[in-house]
């Protein structure tokens, strides 16, 4: 079996492709290293190809996908962070161009099925907790999550009209020793291990959860393989519920820090309160307790050798 990732050089990309290729696949990453790191990738397995270019850019991605069978993609190229997609909203709009080249041609070579990584930010500001995939309103007023909406209604479009099935998943802050320090939980640990201060925005009462990279990519591989939650929308997180002061103190305390936590002006925009998602989907395909934050934060540390 052949996969394509595209974006497969950031955190969840880089983390699945390793982890599908000791499965055996034979995976082909595309990333244009914006933002992504080759070094995330283990090329030792030798069942990994790495190609430069950027899938907003037809004329690059269109050779990359007719010379070669491909069974399954996961398109999780974007662009990502919160502050860099509001001071460069219309590098989040080309993204737009990305999402239907990769449609167009997937469903002209006869891909058996289009797994999209979607967001949570989608929600937008909180209407009702917990955010349930088909019941919860998409409450999206930023450039990022305007895109991503528009995705999913792409992809639910190309499906309808031209039978090529999909997944989505909406991911809710998923961590590990992929990400990068621009992310709130390894941007604590590295605070937290160097001894500086941990800033919040505002009060740090707003809310979240935090997922380890390998709860994530367990559901993902095992929906590949089994063909469940066929076109489809799967909110992929954790439902524990915290506020990001908590999330500090609590890195501190994992780490045994000397860090102090410092408040910050809240952001203007772009920093939802609440955010929670119901997971009863992904509790089905994973079977087993997540991983807890404690445990997960330790397995960060261990593997990215802070």
């Amino acid at each position: 079996m052949s996969i394509l990732i595209t974006g497969g050089a950031g955190n969840i990309g880089s983390s699945l492709a390793n982890r599908l290729s000791k499965s055996g696949y034979q995976v082909l990453v595309i990333d244009n290293l914006s933002t992504g790191d080759i070094k995330k990738l283990n090329m030792k397995e030798g069942n990994i190809e790495f190609v430069k270019a950027d899938v907003n850019d037809n004329n690059q991605l269109m050779p990359i996908m007719l010379s070669r069978k491909i069974d399954f993609v996961y398109h999780f190229a974007a662009t990502v962070g919160v502050a860099r997609t509001l001071d460069y909203p219309m590098l989040v709009f080309d993204d737009i161009d990305g999402i239907r080249n990769i449609l167009n041609l997937s469903k002209n070579i006869g891909v058996k099925r289009f797994f999209f990584s979607s967001s949570s930010e989608v929600y937008g500001e909180p209407v009702s907790l917990p955010q349930f995939e088909d019941k919860t309103p998409l409450n999206s007023k930023l450039p990022y999550a305007i895109v991503k909406n528009l995705g999913e209604s792409m992809i639910k479009s190309y499906s309808q009209e031209f039978d090529l099935d999909f997944t989505i998943y909406r991911f809710f802050n998923t961590y590990g020793p992929n990400q990068s320090t621009d992310f709130v939980v390894s941007k604590f640990i590295e605070k937290a291990m160097n001894n500086l201060d941990i800033t919040i925005y505002g009060d740090g009462l707003q809310t979240r959860t935090f997922c380890y990279i390998d709860d994530n990519n367990e559901v993902l591989q095992n929906i590949q393989e089994s063909g469940s939650f066929r076109n489809d929308i799967m909110n992929v997180g954790s439902d524990i519920e915290m506020t990001i002061v908590q999330l500090a103190n609590e890195v501190i305390r994992i780490t045994s820090s000397k860090s102090k936590v410092i408040h910050l002006p809240r952001l203007e925009e772009g920093d939802m309160t609440r955010r929670c998602p119901d997971t009863t989907k992904m509790k089905i395909v994973l079977d087993r307790d997540l991983v807890s934050l404690e445990e997960g934060i330790k397995k960060t540390i261990q593997l990215k050798n802070f």
